[in-house]
C-alpha cells in the first residue's frame, strides 16, 4: 500500500527530535481522524522505531540522518468523509544510513522474559496494522508502517506494553 507522502521530515539521530516527531505523528493522525488513543499508539510506534534506529543503526551517534514520511492512505478527504473507507488510514516511512541488518533477525524479544526493554519490535508490531522492513539500495534501512481507520485491531495494546517499561 504506497501513497506519495504529505509530509516529509528529516531529522538527525539525536534523541532531543524524538518529542516533536512524536508530536507531529500524534497531531497529523488526530487530523485525519482517528482516536486520541490511536493516535498515541502511533507516535508510540514512532518513537521506537527511531529509537532502534539511534541505539542498533548508528550506535547512538547524534548526526546521522533519518527521515520520516507521512501519507494519507485514502487521500485527505475530512475524515467524516472517510469513514467508511476501509483503506483510510495513514502510512509512515522512516527511513536511515545505517547498517543493514539481516531482516529475519529484526523480531520481538521473548515476552515471558521479565525485563525492561526491548519490546520496540513487539510494539510497533501489535499497533500497527502493516510493518514491512527493508534494506535501501546502497544503505541503510525502510520500515513502512500502516495504520488504518477501521482497523480489527486492539487499541489498548501499545500502552499496555509502555506502562511495562517498554523501550528497545
Amino acid at each position: 500500500m504506497e501513497s506519495k507522502p504529505q509530509i516529509q521530515l528529516a531529522i538527525t539521530s539525536n534523541p532531543l527530535f524524538l518529542s516533536g516527531t512524536r508530536e507531529l505523528v500524534y497531531h497529523v493522525a488526530s487530523r485525519v481522524g482517528f482516536s486520541e488513543e490511536a493516535c498515541g499508539q502511533m507516535a508510540l510506534a514512532v518513537d521506537e522505531a527511531i529509537c532502534n534506529v539511534i541505539r542498533h543503526g548508528y550506535d547512538r551517534a547524534l548526526d546521522k540522518p533519518i527521515w520520516i514520511s507521512l501519507s494519507c492512505l485514502g487521500g485527505v478527504a475530512a475524515p467524516e468523509a472517510q469513514q467508511n473507507n476501509p483503506t483510510t488510514g495513514l502510512q509512515i516511512v522512516i527511513e536511515d544510513e545505517a547498517r543493514q541488518v539481516d531482516l529475519a533477525m529484526i523480531k520481538s524479544r521473548n515476552l515471558d522474559e521479565i525485563r525492561p526493554g526491548g519490546l520496540g519490535v513487539h510494539i510497533i508490531q501489535e499497533v500497527m496494522d502493516e510493518v514491512k522492513y527493508e534494506h535501501r539500495n546502497g544503505s541503510g534501512m525502510r520500515l513502512t508502517m500502516v495504520k488504518l481507520r477501521n482497523s480489527s485491531k486492539r487499541t489498548d495494546t501499545g500502552e499496555e506494553a509502555a506502562a511495562q517499561g517498554a523501550h528497545s
